[in-house]
């Protein structure tokens, strides 16, 4: 989509548009980083000082603005994300590439292929696992975790392995992503098995 200057009656247009259409709308690349700017700006109005009833009036019109401006981009992330989620699902169910992407944000990417690693993730751990009658084994600890773990995205398959503290990692398969300590990231990156996802 062109890129358009961001308004109150734009911001409106752009969730009606959202709001009956079943598909994402394809928004511009940098309608985030726009949003942000604007609503700076109308902070930035509202705190100047009222000067006399004719400002301190616009002032107070320019607040309801605002509050109404954030109820609409809520309104409008929400019903993206939920479109998103949706999108998640098909793909991890059929496991075929048929989603067509291209409608989302560089941000909204990023949610749909976090959503469809974990739906992936838990897909194989709990329905192919009680299908192939194969029990978690009890002394099988989930992975926790650290602070400095890194998005990564898997180029080819990697079987299930253990890390330091025998806490189980995978199965991954191709396009597979998954938050990984920084170490065991950095291995799978080295080996070409994987790609840091920024």
């Amino acid at each position: 989509m062109d890129k358009i200057t961001v308004t109150y009656d734009a911001i409106f247009e752009i969730l009606m548009r959202e709001k009956s259409r079943e598909d994402l709308q394809k928004l511009s690349p940098e309608i985030l980083k726009d949003l942000v700017n604007y609503i700076a700006e109308k902070r930035k109005s509202i705190d100047t000082t009222a000067t006399d009833t004719f400002s301190l009036e616009e002032k107070e019109r320019a607040a309801k603005q605002l509050q109404n401006i954030k109820r609409m981009l809520t309104e409008l992330y929400e019903r993206r994300e939920k479109k998103i989620l949706n999108m998640g699902l098909i793909r991890s169910r059929t496991g075929a590439d048929i989603i067509d992407t291209s409608a989302l944000l560089a941000e909204e990417k990023m949610l749909f292929d976090a959503v469809v690693a974990q739906l992936d993730y838990y897909r194989s751990n709990i329905l192919y696992r009680l299908l192939n009658a194969q029990p978690t084994p009890p002394d099988e600890k989930p992975a926790e975790l650290p602070k400095d773990a890194k998005l990564v995205r898997f180029l080819a398959d990697v079987p299930k392995f253990v890390g330091k503290e025998l806490e189980v990692y995978g199965p991954f398969v191709q396009e597979d992503m998954a938050n990984l300590p920084a170490e065991i990231a950095d291995v799978l990156v080295a080996k070409k098995r994987a790609e840091e996802v920024a």
